[in-house]
């Protein structure tokens, strides 16, 4: 071969080397972004919840609160929809054949989403604007409608994401899309399942930070009440959101072993088809041996969870040729880190409830403080592992059955100077929201208790 040429096997590597790219920056961006998203879905629940006291009880503390959690919201929206964007201009660059396929089918959900966005924007600057300005109850209202469209935004994005797990509302005929029926899109099977499944995680997951920080600051200040509303409010939306997430994770897993069998055989490291097939705890998934090692298996039990008959075929990874295969390791581990997560938030969730139901009031023993502190990280450790195995899980496709991902990646060369700017564009904006956040939103206000017969004393901020 002449020097200079290019070969069958360089041509190969650059285009894999591509793909490892592309794929990596959107791994970057989507978890990034997905933190805020979660924030931008619950936190404005609390702030209203938080205001709702005030205006009920005149409390100070739960003023201070609703105003404070406004701040942190703005700071962390305005950097959800810089990433947002990003990544909305992402997928049309470096994955052009999938967006040129897909958009006409499942546009309508992001064309939505941007309509839920603008108005949780318009709602949240008249929030933060609108202190002393609009009567009490109005500016409550436009809380509470920061809230519903954030949730309402997230719902729009996930069943995009759902049709790519399980495409419907369209006919292929010759290799070409046609009888597109954009809301049966938008409405595919896996849609209400994932839907419910994430809106529940961003409460756990929010909720639940936000109950150890405080819990925390309550460790070292027992009697400050700014503390004790705000984790009174956490922990009640994550906890009750915790509680419900595994009656929800049953319904996706039923959905996902209807219509995503070779996922659900990665997520539970399955390798062959049976019936009465066990439930694995832990385990790592031997790929030469076609078995998953030092797994706790619970005989018949991934049967009777996924169908509800302990004596059903489940279908394992052989059943698929290799190159259908998802990466099982990263699905399998990723499933056991967001059930172990999910599983302790819940538990703890209940303990709480049943301490407060016990005392008639808030949890706050210093073993139960001290307990919930390592929880705060648990719930956002769930969504990121949860979105690897929603994504990864759907590997080698990036619609299901239809388009590979090798196949829908840009053509354009050297796609790791765009992954190396943009990762270093998030390692800053990670560092100016730790620093914003410390300044504007983690100063403790002290609002101590009111001795009987005296007034309240008047918060130091």
């Amino acid at each position: 071969m002449r020097h200079g040429s290019t070969g069958p096997d360089d041509v190969s590597f650059a285009r894999l080397s591509n793909l490892l790219a592309a794929r990596t920056q959107m791994a970057i961006s989507l978890g990034f972004h997905i933190l805020f998203s979660v924030v931008g879905i619950a936190m404005p629940l609390l702030m209203v919840i938080a205001e709702d006291r005030w205006i009920r009880e005149r409390d100070e503390a739960s003023l201070l609160l609703a105003r404070r959690w406004a701040q942190g919201t703005a700071i962390l929206f305005a950097v959800g929809a810089v990433s947002g964007t990003v990544l909305s201009f992402e997928l049309g660059l470096l994955w052009p054949s999938f967006m040129a396929f897909a958009g006409p089918i499942f546009g309508m959900p992001f064309s939505l989403e941007g309509f839920a966005f603008f108005l949780e924007a318009i709602f949240l600057g008249i929030y933060l604007y609108g202190w002393d300005r609009v009567p009490p109850r109005a500016h409550w209202a436009a809380g509470v409608m920061v809230a519903l469209s954030g949730a309402v935004s997230g719902v729009f994005v996930v069943l995009a994401n759902g049709w790519m797990n399980t495409p419907t509302g369209f006919r292929m005929v010759d290799g070409h899309a046609v009888d597109v029926d954009p809301w049966k899109a938008m409405n595919n099977p896996a849609a209400p399942t994932e839907a419910l499944h994430m809106t529940l995680a961003a409460y756990v997951a929010v909720g639940f930070a936000v109950a150890a920080i405080h819990a925390w600051r309550l460790l070292h200040e027992p009697d400050n009440l700014f503390h004790r509303r705000a984790l009174a409010i956490a922990l009640w939306v994550g906890g009750v959101a915790a509680v419900l997430q595994p009656l929800s994770g049953d319904i996706s897993a039923r959905q996902v072993a209807a219509r995503q069998p070779v996922k659900l055989a990665a997520m539970e490291g399955q390798f062959r088809t049976e019936r009465g097939a066990p439930l694995r705890i832990g385990g790592w998934p031997d790929e030469a041996a076609e078995r998953t090692r030092g797994a706790i298996e619970i005989p018949r039990g991934l049967s009777l969870l996924a169908f509800h008959d302990p004596d059903a075929e489940v279908k394992g990874l052989l059943s698929v040729p290799p190159a259908d295969r998802p990466p099982v390791h990263v699905v399998h581990v990723a499933f056991q880190v967001m059930v172990a997560c999910g599983s302790a938030l819940a538990a703890v969730a209940a303990l709480g409830g049943w301490l407060a139901w016990r005392r008639r009031g808030l949890p706050d023993q210093r073993w139960y403080l001290y307990t919930l502190v390592p929880c705060g990280p648990l719930g956002l450790v769930a969504v990121e592992a949860g979105w690897a195995v929603t994504e990864v899980g759907r590997q080698p496709w990036i619609v299901r059955g239809l388009i590979r991902t090798a196949d829908a990646v840009t053509p354009m060369p050297a796609l790791v100077v765009p992954l190396a700017t943009f990762t270093t564009v998030y390692v800053f904006l990670a560092f100016v929201v730790v620093f914003i956040l410390r300044r504007q939103v983690f100063a403790s206000p002290r609002v101590v208790a009111p001795a009987q017969g005296r007034p309240a004393a008047r918060p130091a901020v």
